[in-house]
């Protein structure tokens, strides 16, 4: 015999939840200069590594 005292539950988008969907940035960067962005902060980190002591001394 079969119990039918499953409990069932609402189906609501599929189990999605979707934030700020009419959300628009003003500021936006393009992926390149993410990472052009990222590779100009790593080198000054390793120039202030090596030579940062003379500034800040």
């Amino acid at each position: 015999m079969a119990q039918d005292n499953k409990i069932r539950l609402p189906s609501g988008q599929g189990g999605l939840t979707r934030y700020f969907d009419e959300y628009k940035s003003k500021i936006e960067f393009s992926p390149g200069a993410v990472i052009v962005l990222c590779i100009l902060i790593i080198v000054v980190i390793i120039l202030l590594h090596y030579f940062g002591g003379k500034f800040f001394s």
